[in-house]
């Protein structure tokens, strides 16, 4: 179960907060006022967040891959030739 907990509370009580945190896999939601700022986790679920958004940025990529090659699937041989020789006479310019 998470906790909430503000940033000056967390000043006064940190080793403690940390111990819990570490050892009890509990996390803290950090308050500045009454608004959320930030989150004390344990390292291992940072090391799944960080997995997990990887995944889905590779996943994100594959699609956009996928997009492009519909997409392009009926472009011919000439018409990519046409659009590389202008992309380097772009770049000529």
């Amino acid at each position: 179960m998470q906790k909430i907990i503000g940033v000056t509370e967390l000043q006064r009580r940190f080793r403690a907060v940390f111990d819990e945190v570490v050892k009890k896999q509990v996390p803290y939601i950090l308050t500045r006022g009454s608004r959320p700022e930030a989150v004390l986790i344990p390292y291992e679920d940072f090391l799944r967040l960080q997995a997990l958004q990887e995944q889905e940025i590779l996943a994100r990529f594959d699609q956009l891959v996928a997009r492009m090659a519909a997409q392009n699937a009926t472009a011919t041989e000439e018409e990519i030739a046409a659009d590389v020789a202008a992309a380097r006479a772009e770049l000529a310019d």
